[in-house]
């Protein structure tokens, strides 16, 4: 089942199928409290209650995501589970908190509370959201390092000509997909993908093994193209077979 931000209770269902979807990655964005329990577990019936209530109460802002342990073993042997009602608590794909067996109202209350985001994290999270450069550079004067805010910048930069200024900013932060991606193409330019993007790659190929710009560029455009794009393999293979 979906949640509907606009609901006062955010509630999931969650199975081994649909667990990286609905807990890990929309923890990212959204605290996740996790509540493993079974049917014929007396004190998982006392303890949802007070967990969907305390999560009501936060208006969206945190998600409860129930397992059925005894449908769902991955789940449960994901956790290490050994005893129920197990309870944890996600953020940013990370178990930050948690606690096993049955709780009162004011312990699960006060559970659900240190996930809310403090007031800081609220005008961050709202300055990326704006999108803006102005937002933000106020964002990574609050947070140099935060990615999502860096990356978001660098791509605007990109787009405004300002490529050195882009990759400088990038370095700041651990490499990921994202940052390549902005990075190649502050590199390459927008023309990186036009209809020659085929010829561009063979001719660089013929001189990848002794000219280190032509490497870096053919990386560039594959980095561009992305894992899903048929060439993107085939070009990495012939590199290799140019290089060794």
């Amino acid at each position: 089942m979906s949640v509907d931000p606009s609901t006062t209770t955010a509630v999931v269902d969650v199975t081994d199928a649909t667990f990286e979807d609905e807990v890990v990655r929309r923890s990212e964005t959204t605290p996740v409290v996790v509540d493993l329990w079974a049917p014929w577990c007396g004190p998982c019936r006392q303890l949802g209650p007070l967990l969907e209530a305390a999560v009501g109460a936060t208006e969206g802002r945190v998600v409860l995501a129930k397992v059925n342990v005894d449908e769902n073993p991955q789940v449960s042997a994901s956790f290490q589970v050994q005893g129920i009602p197990a309870v944890y608590a996600l953020r940013d794909g990370k178990v930050v908190d948690g606690f096993v067996g049955a709780q009162g109202a004011a312990a699960v209350e006060a559970f659900v509370a240190r996930l809310l985001p403090s007031e800081a994290e609220l005008e961050l999270a709202a300055l990326v959201e704006a999108g803006d450069q102005a937002s933000l550079r106020r964002a990574l004067e609050l947070d140099p390092g935060h990615a999502a805010a860096t990356v978001a910048l660098a791509e605007l930069l990109v787009g405004s000509g300002a490529t050195e200024e882009a990759i400088r900013l990038l370095g700041r932060i651990p490499e990921s997909a994202e940052t390549r991606r902005v990075a190649a193409l502050a590199r390459t330019g927008d023309d990186a993908l036009g209809d020659d993007v085929d010829t561009r790659l063979d001719a660089l190929l013929d001189r990848v093994k002794d000219d280190e710009d032509a490497r870096r560029e053919f990386l560039d455009v594959l980095e561009l193209l992305g894992p899903g794009d048929p060439r993107t393999p085939r070009y990495r293979k012939a590199l290799t077979a140019r290089l060794f």
